[in-house]
């Protein structure tokens, strides 16, 4: 395919790629390490992405991050030293439109106010819609309809966090994604020496507590007959306000491209050679435009970051979910940048459902013409993306899906009837507009049928592009529910995060399930074969035949869609064959 001057992709390592948080196996990373050097792993990974739990962070277990300094807890230089020695290169994240409200930089905004060198590294929204909206009655600029319709919502409500500087101002913040402000306990002494008389001291704090623990808003306390000191006990409660969120970071700034840089040499010097750019598309913001993947900003914004991460010898990809009819995987891989297969996972669960190739086909010859650079999965931290194969209407003209509704749908709700949870999107007006993904082991999401998993893996180490592997379905992993309802807001997410114990690890190791998926992970990173070029065969449904050539170098998957039987057979240059058959 065609790509943008001076914007050629960076080709991306050959190899399978293990996903994993620093805890997931074991309770900290040299527990992976060790796992890693055993016998059982020779030959098998080649690549490791690194969830940002290995980075100090305090929420969305790891993507709001406070610094991109090792979490030592988890994560010291001899792992990373370790694992690259085993022949392993790393993916890491960069959150590029956020930070922790725990960051050094939102604290000096906290500290200083006015003063800090920090106030515009982060979106001031009022600064940002003076001009195009109106004051509302809380202090907050309304964003004038035209503008405001075209916000793309992570939740409901203005996407604002009030933020209390030192001289007893709030200014709102541009806050897309989680936010919670509370409230510590005031004291009676603390009252009495603002001020309150001590022997009302006790009743008044009594009151205000009780009130901030039943959620009420401090401007909404009523002190009863103590109003008359109300303004001595807001202020205390004021002063004893504790944030937590991640906040949007102002790409205007200079100083902000300063941190990416930074930011970028810091991870090469952990071992980093790819970079998954997280949440880059709310990043660039101009009222008029969407927040999301607006453009040319967005491009500008990106091609930008490249540039530095060319000076550092990384390869950057954007992480993006959009619906296939809108082709917006086409434009990111036309400006020249890797992507995520996010329309894989459907695909095999509708491929194994109605016992047909077809669609896969389809995609992959689409990979294939189109010259596109992929990562794709079967599970993964977050959840299925069954809505990314829709279709979409694109300047009122209608595009395609790579399934049609109906065949959305039923994998959908093959996914919920076998335990998945779902997250929801919301309009500006706060009312739910559509699942954005299901969330279950995809193990689970195959009914727990071994054989559909053998298969699964099987055809995702016979795709174009690099196999990412979520540790939890190497081992067959299970919906986690119990998890999942003690996560709270997020708690879906849990569901396909269980840690293993080394035990678990043993264990799973004598399962054949899983000894199978290590053999053909072996065999994918391994065999010269997926260094060349791959064929689809012509064939009927519901058989798919794919091979791999390199040279006299071959490697074949022969599958029976309604059987969920299949076989790989490979020859090598000296002739020798081998035959693997599953089912």
């Amino acid at each position: 395919m065609e790509h943008h001057a001076g914007t050629a992709v960076q080709t991306l390592p050959n190899g399978v790629m293990l996903n994993v948080y620093p805890d997931s196996i074991g309770e900290r990373l040299s527990d992976l390490v060790a796992v890693l050097q055993e016998p059982d792993f020779d030959a098998t990974f080649s690549l490791l992405y690194l969830l940002p739990t290995c980075f100090h962070s305090d929420l969305d277990r790891g993507f709001s991050v406070i610094d991109y300094d090792l979490n030592e807890a988890l994560v010291v230089p001899e792992d990373l030293a370790a694992l690259a020695a085993r022949g392993i290169q790393f993916k890491f994240d960069l959150v590029l439109n956020h930070l922790s409200v725990a960051s050094p930089q939102f604290q000096d905004l906290l500290r200083n106010g006015d003063a800090s060198p920090y106030k515009d590294f982060f979106v001031d929204w009022n600064a940002f819609w003076n001009g195009h909206g109106e004051m509302g009655p809380d202090g907050h600029m309304i964003p004038e309809p035209e503008h405001l319709e075209k916000l793309f919502l992570r939740k409901p409500g203005l996407p604002i966090l009030d933020v209390r500087f030192p001289d007893g101002t709030d200014r709102p913040y541009w806050n897309t994604f989680y936010q919670k402000v509370t409230y510590q306990p005031i004291a009676p002494d603390e009252l009495i020496a603002a001020g309150v008389d001590e022997a009302v001291a006790p009743s008044i704090a009594m009151m205000v507590n009780g009130a901030l623990e039943n959620g009420v808003a401090p401007d909404d306390i009523d002190l009863d007959g103590y109003n008359h000191y109300r303004s001595e006990a807001l202020a205390l409660v004021d002063n004893k306000r504790d944030y937590l969120g991640q906040m949007d970071l102002n790409a205007r700034s200079e100083l902000v491209w300063r941190f990416y840089d930074q930011t970028l040499a810091k991870l090469k010097s952990y071992g980093a050679k790819i970079i998954r750019l997280d949440a880059f598309a709310y990043l660039h913001k101009e009222p008029g435009q969407p927040n999301f993947f607006n453009k040319p900003g967005t491009w500008e914004y990106l091609d930008r970051l490249r540039a530095i991460a060319r000076q550092h010898d990384l390869i950057v990809f954007p992480e993006v979910h959009a619906e296939y009819g809108k082709e917006l995987h086409e434009e990111v891989a036309h400006h020249g940048y890797p992507i995520y297969d996010f329309f894989f996972p459907g695909l095999v669960i509708d491929a194994l459902q109605h016992r047909t190739a077809r669609p896969l086909k389809r995609w992959i010859g689409e990979i294939q013409s189109r010259g596109l650079e992929t990562i794709n999965m079967l599970g993964c931290h977050d959840g299925i993306p069954v809505l990314d194969l829709r279709g979409a209407m694109v300047d009122g003209v209608p595009h395609d899906g790579l399934l049609d509704d109906a065949r959305i749908d039923a994998v959908m709700e093959a996914i919920i009837n076998h335990g998945g949870r779902v997250k929801n999107l919301y309009g500006t007006d706060g009312k739910k507009i559509a699942y954005y993904q299901v969330n279950a082991t995809f193990f689970s999401a195959l009914g727990e049928d071994e054989q559909k998993l053998r298969l699964a893996r099987a055809i995702q180490l016979f795709m174009p592009g690099i196999p990412q592997v979520w540790y939890l379905d190497l081992f067959a992993g299970k919906n986690d529910y119990a998890a999942a309802d003690a996560g709270g807001a997020a708690g879906h997410k849990e569901i396909n995060r269980t840690n293993l114990s080394i035990q678990d690890i043993r264990d799973g190791l004598e399962r054949p399930v899983v000894r199978d998926q290590l053999a053909l992970i072996r065999l994918r990173n391994t065999c010269p074969a997926f260094r060349g070029y791959l064929d689809v065969e012509d064939t009927a449904d519901p058989v798919l035949t794919l091979t791999w050539r390199r040279g006299r170098n071959t490697a074949t998957l022969n599958a029976d869609l309604a059987t969920y039987g299949f076989e790989v057979v490979t020859h090598a240059a000296d002739g020798t064959q081998e035959r693997l058959a599953f089912g």
